[in-house]
């Protein structure tokens, strides 16, 4: 009796269930964990996604299983996915992140805003590459979307046009995002001349209270009448930033800036994490998608630098062609790869404000573009 009770035990528990795919995407977890705590690669939203990733992996826990017949009631993970399904995280994200930005930069200089669309060249390649691959147009643009260097928008457009994707997807964009500081620099090296990278830039002018106020506004009513797909990231990314720069709604704008997003990403992180499960992660497909996210981002940096060095042209050598790089919308990290390659060329060089344009600009163009890709392939 007691062995059979112990037999019982062995049968009932995960170990035995557990398959050699399982066991192989809990290592891909635990090494992603490593990333995030030792090598602090993105650890903010790369902590939670490796542990969801692990968590769902874990044989018979059912955390991502919907509600069955009868009283069973699903899976907790299942219903906290919702809010990525509904494309309510990656909104509430940008609320957060519209609290914590300075547009002042780009309203000083307006023309950051063609550096920020020349850095979703990525996006443009990697669509038409993935099309050439066999993807459908929609498993395509979901794709091309890495290229923008933005997760929450890469979520939300592949939960609306390949959902079976959106693993992949989430973890080649944070990881890509996280790889900015070794991606970037070696082809903003070989892309500019050392005079290029030797140019200094002057102060940007005070932008005042009113501009930075009208600004969201604007852009809102602008972009959503152009592109309505668009208005749950837009909308929430300008509200965010109308709640700094109005000085009325301190308590808001604190909430939306550190409460409100540290929660969204635990739900986020941890949800898109268990959306790899064994049976859907581990394809060729998989692997195809990560090498089409780089070319992306690759061609983003390539796209945006190739555009600094024509503004750098036409002012007769006013930009310097570095800021063009962070016109791709991972902020703040892209404009300070930016400014670190400045001052290695020439220490006298402060490009940090100069990029932070660009940087945002970034932010508004990844958003435009899915916007654009959900209107023609949703």
């Amino acid at each position: 009796m007691f062995i059979n009770a112990l037999k019982n035990l062995w049968l009932s528990s995960g170990f035995a269930a557990l398959t050699w795919q399982q066991a192989i995407m809990i290592m891909v977890a635990c090494f992603l964990i490593y990333l995030a705590i030792v090598r602090k690669f993105e650890p903010l939203l790369l902590l939670p996604i490796a542990f969801g990733m692990m968590l769902v992996n874990l044989p018979l826990t059912g955390l991502m299983t919907g509600p069955g017949a009868g009283t069973a009631p699903g899976g907790l993970l299942y219903y906290l996915y919702q809010g990525v399904k509904l494309g309510i995280y990656p909104s509430l994200i940008f609320l957060g992140i519209g609290a914590m930005t300075d547009f002042g930069p780009l309203i000083a200089r307006p023309s950051s805003l063609f550096l920020g669309a020349g850095a979703q060249f990525g996006i443009c390649v990697a669509f038409v590459l993935a099309n050439a691959l066999g993807f459908q147009p929609s498993e395509a643009a979901s794709i091309a979307i890495i290229g923008g260097a933005d997760g929450p928008t890469a979520i939300f457009l592949s939960s609306r046009l390949a959902p079976e994707l959106l693993p992949a997807i989430a973890v080649a964009a944070y990881s890509y995002m996280a790889l900015i500081p070794l991606i970037q620099p070696p082809i903003m090296r070989l892309l500019t001349t050392k005079k290029e990278r030797e140019t200094g830039m002057e102060q940007l002018r005070v932008v005042s209270k009113l501009e930075k106020i009208c600004f969201p506004v604007i852009v809102t009513i602008l972009c959503v009448l152009l592109l309505p797909s668009v208005a749950p990231l837009i909308g929430m990314l300008m509200l965010g930033n109308l709640f700094r720069e109005s000085g009325v709604v301190e308590r808001l704008s604190d909430t939306a800036q550190n409460a409100l997003i540290n929660i969204v990403t635990i739900f986020l992180g941890v949800t898109v994490g268990a959306t790899a499960n064994a049976e859907t992660f581990l394809r060729p497909q998989t692997l195809m998608i990560v090498g089409l996210g780089l070319l992306a981002f690759v061609f983003s940096t390539i796209g945006g630098l190739l555009l600094g060095k024509v503004m750098f042209w036409a002012t007769k050598g006013k930009i310097n062609p570095l800021i063009g790089s962070a016109g791709v919308s991972a902020v703040p990290m892209a404009a300070r790869v930016s400014h670190i390659e400045g001052q290695k060329a020439n220490p006298a060089n402060f490009l940090l404000m100069h990029a932070i344009g660009p940087n945002v600009a970034g932010v508004i163009g990844s958003a435009v573009a899915a916007g654009i890709l959900l209107s023609l392939f949703g």
